[in-house]
């Protein structure tokens, strides 16, 4: 197995543990928390989304689904290309609600999509091409920001797994 297929691989697991949770996940489900700063599903789910999308548009040079295909608005909720959750006040937090189950998995796929896309076009060169950002030391490479998102998606995909655990009284992954 060659590094794209890998991080490919492993990008679609996580991608599918969140799929898997949010299925047939109600609206009260879908805003469960365990305690009163505990991020909600939703706002794991809307995560998720944004960072790959902000990521791999990054990488494409191109602009953010979030902001080019209309999903702000249809969330309600302002088009800033820069507010992925990251660093989130309760408050930043609290004012995130996605319209339903739906609208969210239609989000996250649009953006799994383009993000299955761009991988499949990858190879050893472009995965070691060196991202210029001068905040790191060292410098990533594409490959290295993939592997970020692989880890970012799958911590956050278990987070709400097991969350829809909770909420329901089961155990995480059935």
């Amino acid at each position: 197995m060659d590094t794209r297929a890998l991080l490919t691989d492993a990008l679609s697991r996580g991608h599918g543990v969140l799929r898997r949770c949010l299925s047939e996940l109600t609206d009260e489900e879908l805003g469960y928390r365990p305690a009163p700063n505990a991020n909600p599903i939703e706002w794991l789910g809307w995560h998720i989304a944004r960072v790959e999308d902000r990521h791999v548009s990054d990488l494409l040079g191109t602009d953010q689904i979030w902001t080019a295909g209309g999903w702000a608005e249809r969330f309600d909720m302002p088009a800033d290309p820069d507010d992925v959750g990251t660093r989130h006040t309760n408050e930043q937090r609290d004012a995130v609600h996605v319209p339903d189950v739906a609208a969210l998995r239609e989000y996250l796929d649009a953006v799994a999509t383009r993000t299955d896309e761009y991988m499949a076009a990858l190879d050893d060169v472009a995965l070691d091409r060196v991202l210029d950002e001068p905040q790191y030391t060292p410098l990533p490479t594409v490959g290295v920001r993939l592997v970020s998102l692989v880890h970012h998606v799958a911590h956050h995909a278990g987070q709400a797994d097991y969350l829809r655990g909770l909420a329901r009284g089961e155990p995480a992954g059935t």
